[in-house]
């Protein structure tokens, strides 16, 4: 069953490669999407695919890359998806 999320993780989130681990693994688990770095110092993002690989990508936003320290991840389901085939970093 194809789901979309839309998660905000907070913490030490910028400058430790967030993004660029959060779309490998995506791209590992053949999610699309988009992820982006907020003004706030946050990391938005927007999964899109099966639910089980939708959910382990969740999971890994609560540790993400060796860098980072994550201290809350958000997350709302989104009622319909919004058709995206690759995943992308949004600047």
């Amino acid at each position: 069953m194809k789901k979309s999320k839309y998660v905000l993780i907070s913490g030490k989130v910028q400058g430790v490669f967030f993004r660029a681990s959060a779309r490998q693994k995506a791209e590992q688990l053949g999610v699309n999407g988009w992820v982006r770095n907020t003004s706030d110092g946050r990391v938005e993002a927007f999964f899109e695919g099966d639910e089980k690989k939708v959910n382990k990508l969740i999971e890994w936003c609560y540790h993400g890359p060796n860098l980072a320290e994550v201290k809350d991840v958000n997350v709302k389901e989104k009622e319909s998806t919004e058709g995206y085939t690759s995943f992308s970093i949004k600047y």
